[in-house]
């Protein structure tokens, strides 16, 4: 690719979660959509199940690595030669809608054999899908360059390389999956992921942070790896300044999951309400928890009733984009918690982008986000005592709160919407593809 030649076309792999709103859907079909307004065309593609999003879908109309399909090719030898038509079936988003409508979830700790599997691509036991999307991508869509979400889905890399296709990966929760695999698929699949990242063109990462630890973890060479800004779409926010006259309120939004930190939220939340003046503090809740969450957020939730914290609190369960900006509304502070460090930290733009200051967690991304938008508060993590004594302190001012989520949205309008990010980003790849 000469100076004078931009990247015109782009083919963006992005890995559906089954029946759930993850981040990093929101983020892909936000970028994607930035793109194709910015006059770059951008095909986001899915893998394993098709993505769902709170906002338009731009992701195109068929799914690549169908989970029902890969799942049967590792489990049962005949389905790895069914014929076309029938791969077609199993691949369909209708079925596989169907088969995770009701929040079907398999846990990493499951899926060890099948993730190496996947990862040695023309030699694994998915070796016709890689053909099959190759094929797809090099004859039928010719990109300038394909983007990864994740390095996970990277079995296809050496066969994309060896055609001439830039391949370019963003690396935003790889480790979380990783480090829930048991051995010794996690070790194989590390081991299998550091050989292909010679073959990959460039990666992309939304924090310091997450370059250094996957830099570390993958071995990724330094001059390989680029920080670019995470952004979201802010042309419909609307500033949700929560009436002063309403009960002071908590908000949680996010995975209703342990390393989302729901049970730290619970543990601070009746802290708080054993402190003085605080009789009328109220904490509402909203999120996913699908078959592998839902006992666990249940046990959180009867803690509370426990607490005779029963008229304190609302759990909203799982909401669609209207019940999320009702939540900010009510809101004079979001907190989520993370027990584990979070690469990129989406939801907290998202709350600060409608005036909605944060609360967090002192780690991963976070000091980084708070440094460059303020907009919030850091607290030590996994510490339930400092986490109230923080709560109880800002509630004390509630127009100081109003003011400092004002001055947050303002940061993120202004620097983290999505244009910036598509253009920051589209510029960060021209560089990579100019340099093969």
């Amino acid at each position: 690719m000469s100076e004078k030649d931009e990247i015109k076309r782009i083919a963006y792999l992005t890995s559906g979660a089954a029946n759930m709103i993850c981040g990093s859907c929101l983020h892909d079909n936000t970028l994607a959509r930035a793109w194709n307004q910015q006059g770059v065309d951008a095909l986001l593609v899915p893998t394993y199940t098709p993505i769902r999003t709170d906002e338009e879908d731009v992701s195109v109309d068929q799914v690549f690595f169908g989970g029902i399909n890969v799942y049967l090719q590792q489990k049962i030898f005949f389905f790895r030669y069914l014929p076309a038509f029938l791969d077609r079936f199993l691949d369909s988003k209708w079925l596989l809608r169907k088969a995770t409508s009701r929040g079907l979830e398999i846990s990493a700790r499951a899926l060890g054999s099948l993730t190496v599997s996947m990862l040695k691509g023309r030699h694994g036991n998915q070796r016709k899908e890689v053909r099959r999307l190759v094929r797809w991508l090099s004859t039928d869509i010719k990109p300038d360059v394909v983007l990864l979400s994740n390095l996970l889905i990277g079995g296809c890399i050496p066969e994309l390389k060896r055609l001439g296709i830039p391949v370019v990966v963003t690396l935003q929760g790889d480790d979380i999956f990783l480090e829930d695999l048991i051995e010794p698929f996690k070790s194989q699949a590390i081991d299998i992921l550091r050989n292909i990242v010679a073959d990959v063109s460039g990666f992309l990462v939304h924090s310091e942070y997450y370059r250094d630890y996957m830099m570390s973890l993958l071995q990724i060479p330094g001059e390989k790896i680029h920080v670019v800004p995470l952004g979201i779409e802010t042309d419909d926010v609307t500033e949700a300044a929560t009436e002063l006259s309403r009960p002071p309120t908590i908000g949680y939004l996010a995975r209703m999951s342990q390393e989302k930190g729901l049970h730290v939220l619970v543990d601070a939340f009746i802290e708080l309400k054993s402190m003085p003046n605080t009789e009328d503090i109220r904490l509402h809740l909203a999120g996913w928890r699908g078959s592998t969450n839902q006992k666990f957020a249940e046990e959180q939730i009867q803690r509370l009733v426990d607490a005779g914290l029963k008229e304190d609190m609302i759990d909203y369960g799982t909401v669609d984009r209207e019940g999320k900006l009702g939540l900010l509304r009510e809101s004079d502070l979001l907190c989520v918690p993370t027990t584990y460090q979070e690469p990129k930290g989406l939801f907290a733009l998202e709350a600060l982008a409608h005036g909605v200051p944060v609360v967090l967690p002192e780690h991963g991304a976070f000091p980084e986000v708070i440094a460059d938008i303020g907009g919030g508060h850091l607290v030590p993590p996994d510490d339930p005592q400092k986490l109230a004594a923080c709560w109880h302190s800002v509630l004390q001012d509630r127009a100081a709160l109003r003011e400092l989520g004002g001055q947050g949205r303002a940061a993120v309008l202004q620097r983290r919407n999505a244009q910036i990010m598509a253009t920051k980003t589209l510029e960060v790849l021209n560089t990579i593809v100019r340099s093969e």
